[in-house]
């Protein structure tokens, strides 16, 4: 399978090995919602001009009542969250992050790639994944000491646990492309004090949200009354997938479940041949993860797991 960071998704290398087209397989190696938000009618305007100010205005404004942000903290918008994390290491200074494992990789990436180094004995920097990916952990109030990057991208599920302001030097991260299933609009917030928020835009340069993408963003998050629907769906889904593989629950969120396996590679090898694809990882033999099926899907994975 490819090679590189570890990540989900990989389909067509899977297709390369197993066989089938594209359309056949159920990818549920990603935690993105199966049903993602009805993005409707985009503007022209949004496709052939730049984008303008208003536009993220209005998006900024979504997403402040959204997230029921404070009014003195900033929010930064950005080409998915991916593009914020590779950023952040330039906001602060320092030598060393702690990343307490396993967790998302592309932390450690960043923050490498610029010359700090991953040590968790009296760090300058702290990354926690809330909740963690892949096993669910969540982390409290009393875990956040000193500057601290809190990446809530699957914490939209479950908005209670949040820890957005817990303390002024924090970066608090969200993901659009997970709970409203749409990756490909590359859409991520950073939330934090207007003096981070300054550096990361410097970083960032301008036009760092594509014109669609900023109509997309501000219609979803101005439907609460989906996005509570859309959490009931997902924990019902969830509780379904539990019951139907049958297998220990290590932990995950509502949009995707990390299972302890006997064999996970074997496993893994298992569900392609259904054309089914999952997750595993460098880290563990036994670590199977699953997204969850689009509501027309659950037949192929029942029938993949035989």
């Amino acid at each position: 399978m490819p090679e590189g960071r570890d990540h989900g998704g990989g389909l067509d290398a899977a297709v390369a090995v197993y066989g089938g087209v594209r359309a056949e397989w159920l990818d549920l190696s990603t935690g993105i919602n199966p049903v993602p938000y009805p993005v409707g009618k985009i503007s022209a305007d949004a496709w052939t001009a730049l984008p303008d100010s208003g536009a993220m205005d209005r998006l900024l404004a979504a997403a402040r009542r959204f997230w029921a942000v404070p009014e003195h903290l900033d929010i930064v918008a950005a080409n998915g969250a991916s593009a914020l994390i590779a950023a952040i290491p330039h906001v602060w200074t320092g030598q060393r992050v702690a990343i307490p494992g396993p967790t998302y990789n592309e932390h450690r990436a960043a923050f490498e790639a610029n010359g700090w180094t991953v040590n968790e004995d009296a760090p300058d920097v702290r990354v926690m994944v809330h909740p963690n990916n892949p096993d669910g952990r969540v982390w409290t109030a009393q875990d956040l000491v000193g500057p601290c990057v809190v990446d809530e991208s699957f914490c939209d599920v479950c908005p209670d646990a949040s820890l957005l302001g817990v303390q002024s030097d924090q970066i608090t991260l969200k993901s659009f492309g997970k709970f409203w299933g749409l990756a490909g609009a590359r859409l991520g917030f950073a939330i934090c004090t207007p003096e981070i928020a300054m550096r990361l835009r410097d970083q960032l340069g301008p036009w760092a949200v594509a014109g669609p993408t900023l109509e997309i963003g501000t219609r979803a998050l101005e439907d609460v009354a989906w996005a509570e629907a859309t959490r009931d769906r997902l924990a019902e889904g969830a509780k379904r997938l539990d019951e139907l593989v049958g297998w220990e629950l290590v932990g995950g969120t509502d949009l995707f479940r990390t299972y302890e396996v006997p064999d996970a590679a074997a496993m893994q090898d298992k569900l392609a041949r259904g054309h089914v694809w999952s997750r595993i990882f460098p880290y563990s033999k036994t670590w199977i993860r699953l997204g969850l099926p689009a509501p027309d899907r659950w037949d192929q994975l029942k029938a993949a797991l035989g």
